[in-house]
């Protein structure tokens, strides 16, 4: 069954031009690996240091491969202090 991931991350203060300058190469890295059906993360017109993230991936294995590479990533490990607020489904 795919997994879908919905919700938003919120940088503040100077972590909002980091995120800027790390989200390009971790959606390019998101968006290759194997199983990723689709890897979406926007920042709001509105809110500055608000992004929106849409993430759909073939199934479990998928999703927790992409997990495990986050993790071990320089934006895993440079993004620790931006509030996360998602919501992990699978659809049918």
């Amino acid at each position: 069954m795919p997994v879908r991931i919905l919700g938003t991350l919120t940088a503040t203060g100077h972590a909002i031009e980091r995120a800027r300058q790390l989200i390009p190469e971790h959606i390019a890295l998101s968006r290759a690996e194997p199983g990723c059906l689709r890897f979406e993360l926007t920042e709001d017109d509105q809110t500055p240091g608000l992004w929106r993230l849409d993430e759909l991936f073939a199934d479990q294995a998928a999703f927790n491969h992409h997990q495990q590479r986050t993790r071990a990533s320089k934006w895993g490990r440079e993004s620790g202090g931006m509030v996360r607020d998602f919501t992990v489904t699978t659809e049918d």
